[in-house]
């Protein structure tokens, strides 16, 4: 037989309600475990960029310490910190739920590249905007949230997008700690006799799906903080002005 005639002699048996109901719950924990970390590691990234402009803070040991953070966890492969928050949590008997862990080593992950993300986009703006706003007595948190970082969005935003829908791929590799996602319910239902391109092939869709849904929110938010509008195709792009 050839794939596609397993898979048609598969699918009535394979696409049943408790079957499809198993997969939904898993896409369930893929969101979970991707949007909710890399929801909680941008918001730290941005701790941490801000934390690293001498504008805002003038303590150097400080800034350092930001530093080390995002140099270490950049550098970490995923699974291995993964494993090194399972562990650690374990060791230290939290008894933390697995989709706790795959949270938390996400957002860890996520707020070293945010980070370094929006940091490069704080420091497109040029200086001499900091120098004027604080001339005129502006605080600098104040500086930062009405004037630099509006003008920010559009070099943070593009990257940002791509790294969300990177972290939706890397979740997979949460499966080794044994939790639930897309990518295990496909090996879990591959192990009931099912065939893996039916399996393989179904998590391949449901991937493409949440990354297209994610990809389409990021556009609209770049859009709506931006001011962009989505060029026609064959559209001249315009003259960067100034």
């Amino acid at each position: 037989m050839s794939a596609w005639d397993i898979i048609v002699a598969e699918a009535p048996r394979f696409f049943t309600w408790w079957n499809i109901r198993f997969l939904l719950e898993a896409m369930a924990n893929t969101v979970i475990a991707s949007v909710l970390g890399c929801a909680i590691g941008y918001a730290l990234g941005f701790a941490l960029a801000a934390l690293r402009l001498p504008q805002l803070v003038p303590f150097a040991p400080l800034r350092a310490v930001c530093i080390l953070w995002v140099e270490i966890f950049r550098r970490i492969p995923f699974l291995v910190l993964l494993l090194l928050v399972f562990f650690v949590s374990q060791f230290a008997k939290l008894e933390a739920p697995l989709w706790v862990i795959a949270v938390v080593a996400v957002a860890i992950r996520m707020s070293a590249l945010a980070a370094e993300n929006i940091r490069a986009g704080l420091e497109s703006v040029r200086p001499t905007q900091w120098e004027a706003a604080l001339t005129m007595n502006l605080k600098p948190w104040t500086v930062l949230g009405k004037i630099v970082l509006p003008q920010a969005w559009r070099v943070i935003l593009p990257p940002s997008i791509a790294h969300v829908l990177s972290m939706v791929k890397e979740t997979s590799l949460v499966s080794q700690i044994g939790f639930i996602e897309i990518t295990f319910a496909a090996k879990m239902l591959t192990q009931r006799g099912f065939s893996a391109l039916l399996t393989y092939g179904t998590a391949l869709v449901l991937y493409f799906f949440l990354g297209w849904a994610l990809a389409a929110l990021g556009r609209y938010a770049e859009r709506r903080l931006t001011g962009r509008k989505t060029a026609s195709p064959g559209a001249a792009s315009p003259l960067p002005v100034g």
